[in-house]
This record gives structure tokens, sequence and C-alpha cells, in this order.
């Protein structure tokens, strides 16, 4: 199925492309700064830890790294993550002209909002690579292995992108709701702390969020140097769940496709 709809995808890649671009330029249409909007509310907030952490509360370094060096290659993906859940809960109220046309393939709009998301995480992830520079690191081959785990997110994303989007036209809470996961999403993920200093039963249960793998991976990437076919059985466990999730996802949106004009 998945190889099926990539197929799909490439053959429509020119519209896809086309509606990304436009998509990203229209979200901060009309603002005084425009697209920069994009990368600066992320980067304040960023500053912002590094000044509360780094200054005011002068955290010790985690495994001989500066406490930011730490939280950014987790937090990154994690903004990442929320844009996605969040742009897709709504894509569809967004984009109902092109839902109620008959021949238009509905089902790319949430890949649309995926990929107007990822402009912005290269940028960041390019960041991350500026960052470790400024602080003396020389990148390394392992700084690359953070796309494996790119591209790992966007396809554990698709399947709920389909799903959110699809449920968000009957059931019309549905951003409050993915809004209220995320924030506990954030705290029960290791972003801001070592999930190897806490009980080792804790840690069992929290690496069964798919994101433990995702944010653990560019720790790995950016700090451990650690391969990804090193986890492997965290890894056949991420890509066992996101399958699943796909399928839910395009199964979910495929009952709901023929109700969703009428809705909108």
């Amino acid at each position: 199925m998945f190889f099926k709809y990539l197929k799909s995808l490439i053959s429509d890649r020119e519209l896809l492309i086309r509606l990304s671009i436009n998509d990203f330029k229209a979200k901060y249409a009309g603002s005084l700064l425009g697209i920069i909007w994009a990368f600066v509310q992320p980067l304040i907030t960023i500053l912002v830890f590094w000044f509360v952490f780094e200054m005011g509360f002068k955290s010790a370094p985690i495994d001989n790294f500066p406490f930011i060096l730490w939280f950014i290659p987790a937090y990154v993906p994690w903004i990442f993550f929320n844009d996605i859940l969040m742009s897709t809960s709504n894509c569809l109220y967004e984009y109902n002209y092109l839902v109620k046309k008959v021949k238009f393939k509905v089902s790319i709009l949430p890949i649309v909002k995926i990929i107007s998301a990822f402009f912005v995480h290269i940028f960041f992830i390019m960041f991350i690579f500026f960052i470790y520079l400024i602080y003396g690191y020389k990148i390394n081959i392992y700084f690359f292995q953070s796309f494996y785990y790119t591209f790992a997110l966007i396809v554990f994303t698709i399947g709920l992108a389909w799903a959110i989007s699809a449920l968000s036209v009957f059931f019309k809470d549905m951003s409050q709701l993915i809004s209220m996961i995320l924030q506990i999403g954030f705290w029960i993920t290791p972003i801001f702390w070592n999930s190897d200093k806490i009980e080792p039963w804790i840690s069992k249960i929290l690496k069964i969020n798919p994101m433990y793998y995702i944010v653990r991976g560019y720790r790995d990437s950016f700090i451990y140097e650690i391969p990804f076919w090193h986890r492997i059985n965290t890894s056949i466990y991420f890509w066992v769940i996101t399958i699943i999730l796909f399928i839910i996802g395009a199964f979910i949106f495929k009952k709901l496709r023929p109700h969703l004009a009428d809705e909108l």
C-alpha cells in the first residue's frame, strides 16, 4: 500500500510541490515579516530556553554536552511533529474548495501540509549543524543520519495526518484535542529530561511513545554517534507502529472521503 501511494505521489509531484510552496507562503501572508515568522518564532523559543537554562539555572552539561546542545536536537523534531499535527487538523477546512472538486485527489492535502512544514524543518536541521560548529564540534557522518529520522518522522505522520484531517471534519473539537495531546506528549517525551536517569520500568513505559524513537535518534545522530541499526529492537517497533498507523489512517480517510464535501 505504501509503495503504491508513493508511486502516486511521484506522479503528482509537480502539483504537490506547487501546492506546498503556495501553502508555505500563504501561512504568513499579510504579516509584516511574512515567511520569516516561520523561522523566527522557533528561534526565539530556543533562545529563551538557552537563556533560562544556560544563563539562569546554569544547567550542568549532560553527557559532557552543554544543555542547549543536548536540548536542541530533541526539540527540533518535536517542532516539526507539532506543526504537522496542528496544520493537518484544519487542512480540509482550509482547502474546502478543492475537497468539493469531484476529480481532485483530496488525500494529498495532508501531505501538502507535511511538505510545507518540512521546508522549515530542513532549515532547523541546518541550524543544528551551525550551532554545533559555533560550539567547536566538527560535523561528522553521524550528523547526516538525522535525515533518516526525518524520513521516519514523515512516514509516521502520514497515517496520523490522514486520520486527523478526515475526523476533524466530523469532530469539530479535534484541533483542541490534538493541542492538548501534544502538550502532554511534549512532557512525556524525553526532550527536557534524560530517559537514562529515571526508573527502568518508567522508561519502558515511555518508550511506547513512537516519538521517543525519533527524539533519541536525533540525539544519537548529533551527540552519541550511534548508528540507527544499533537500535534494532526499537527500530522494528517504530516501523511496525508506523505501518499500522499508515493503514489505519488510509482506511479512515478512504471511508470518510465520500462524505467530506457534504460536511464542509
